[in-house]
């Protein structure tokens, strides 16, 4: 008997809805992804296992690292709209500076910064992209000009104020910094009775 060839069917498949779903997936992605903004002092830091996740406000980050000329710097961040503004307020009537209610809205936006107090209004007026790229000296954390002391003061009572609460400090300092330099700020913060901070760290694998 004679066998019936079965018509072969074709393999191919249709990708369109595929590729349909591929880009609605990518545009998805870039739209909600959150660019990575630009640090003014980039810091390496130490690696750790440990995932506790900072506070979105009523947070102070002390950064310290060397800048681009290869100096020791301290710069400072504070979380929080309102106790941003409440905090250059008050460090402006203590120093003698006056702040624009202006300024005070383009502090607020800001991140983190790293200068004297008298020159801080020519950083707020910078655009967000040559803010990074300006060569910030620091803030003064010696005996004869403690700013950082007064920064971490002014911005704790500003939180009490505006959010009932204290408000919390994390250090990130790079891997390779000198221990003394941290333990001047531990000082800082001790001499403020300030003995609970969180320490900014790198994530690493568990078994590395």
């Amino acid at each position: 008997m004679a066998k019936i060839k079965m018509k072969k069917k074709s393999a191919s498949t249709d990708m369109t809805a595929m590729c349909d779903v591929a880009f609605l997936l990518l545009t998805f992605f870039i739209l909600t992804a959150t660019a990575k903004v630009p640090e003014a002092l980039p810091v390496d830091m130490p690696s750790s296992t440990v995932q506790t996740k900072l506070p979105e406000t009523d947070l102070a980050t002390i950064i310290i690292g060397k800048g681009k000329d290869g100096k020791e710097k301290v710069f400072f961040d504070i979380r929080g709209r309102e106790v941003r503004k409440k905090t250059l307020e008050g460090m402006g009537q203590k120093y003698g500076v006056a702040f624009s209610e202006e300024d005070k809205e383009k502090f607020a936006l800001m991140d983190d910064f790293g200068v004297p107090v008298a020159d801080l209004k020519q950083i707020i007026n910078m655009r967000s992209a040559d803010r990074t790229k300006a060569n910030q000296t620091g803030i003064p954390m010696d005996s004869l000009d403690n700013q950082l002391k007064d920064w971490l003061l002014i911005s704790r009572r500003a939180t009490i104020d505006i959010d009932d609460k204290e408000l919390q400090v994390a250090i990130k300092g790079d891997a390779r910094q000198d221990y003394p330099s941290i333990k001047k700020i531990m000082d800082i913060l001790q001499d403020q009775k300030v003995n609970t901070f969180n320490l900014v760290t790198g994530m690493r694998g568990k078994d590395f």
